[in-house]
């Protein structure tokens, strides 16, 4: 009977999971082959013309307000190396909810239903409590442009996976602090993961740091296809852990590499239109000392 017990509570359960396809060939790369690989599709993209749907998700769960706005149709404008604008319109109707632009400098945003003329430096890192604020027309600039990976790089590779696939990461790190004779201070910092899906060696997530290993963007990038000679991702997720706000990009046509004029990138503040220069704090009033009188 104790025998009988023991090979009672011995007894496991296996379940089978069926595959909902064939099994994939992983793909292998030498870290030079993939650095090569990167370089050339970041160098294969100068321009964009495009029509796109965008989804925005403002706030996350560490905030505790999660707001998902409606799909809008946008129109997107890029050149190399930072000139973007875009412009958002309303479902069915068709009107225009905000045109954007950045030379990388400087950004401007005109919002009609405001009557509001943004303005402000492109570097700028004020985050609103209102996460919709924080869209800036230069992080979909990095999103949509890649910087090539230099030659003289520190460059780590290793292997990853999640639920659904697994993948080679590329790691470039940065010097920081003083590289002069005298400089004890003189350390390393994450800068860039790259991250290439072992199934095609497409590339599936771009993550950027700030000094000091802080994630700036996180991009991932899904349903690769061919635009003429271009080959680029139609899915575009934008994460911005700093502004507290996601953007799902889907790309619904587009020309890529053709020479946009100037003057198509040029946004100038509509008559009437309200101006804010955003970041600039308005100034406090001081209390005026009242006067005494000399006493005799």
């Amino acid at each position: 009977m104790a025998a009988l017990l023991v090979a009672g509570c011995a007894v496991s359960h296996t379940t089978v999971v069926k595959r909902s396809g064939p099994p994939v060939q992983l793909q292998s790369a030498t870290k030079q082959e993939l650095i090569a690989r990167y370089n050339e599709q970041a160098g294969a993209v100068t321009s964009l013309n495009g029509t796109v749907t965008m989804t925005l998700t403002a706030g996350s769960a560490y905030t505790g307000v999660i707001k998902q706005y409606h799909e809008i149709k946008a129109f997107i404008l890029a050149q190399k190396p930072s000139s973007i604008r875009v412009i958002g319109q309303a479902p069915v109707v068709g009107t225009n909810i905000f045109d954007m632009e950045s030379d990388g400098e400087t950004f401007r945003i005109f919002i009609p239903s405001q009557n509001k003329f943004l303005i402000g430096p492109a570097s700028l890192e004020r985050p609103s409590a209102k996460p919709i604020e924080n869209l800036r027309p230069q992080h979909i600039t990095g999103a949509i442009f890649w910087d090539s990976i230099p030659a003289q790089s520190l460059v780590l590779l290793e292997e990853a996976s999640d639920d659904t696939s697994r993948y080679y990461v590329l790691t470039t790190v940065r010097r920081t602090g003083n590289s002069g004779p005298e400089a004890p201070d003189l350390d390393w910092e994450i800068a860039q993961k790259v991250w290439f899906d072992r199934a095609d060696l497409s590339v599936a997530r771009r993550q950027s740091y700030d000094p000091g290993g802080k994630l700036a963007s996180d991009v991932r990038y899904g349903n690769w296809d061919g635009f003429g000679a271009v080959h680029y991702p139609r899915q575009i997720v934008l994460v911005q852990p700093g502004n507290d706000y996601k953007l799902q990009i889907g790309i619904t046509k587009s020309v890529f590499n053709e020479t946009i004029s100037a003057d198509r990138f040029v946004l100038r503040q509509p008559p009437g239109a309200e101006l804010v220069n955003v970041g600039e704090e308005p100034q406090e009033m001081k209390p005026v000392e009242p006067k005494t009188e000399p006493k005799n």
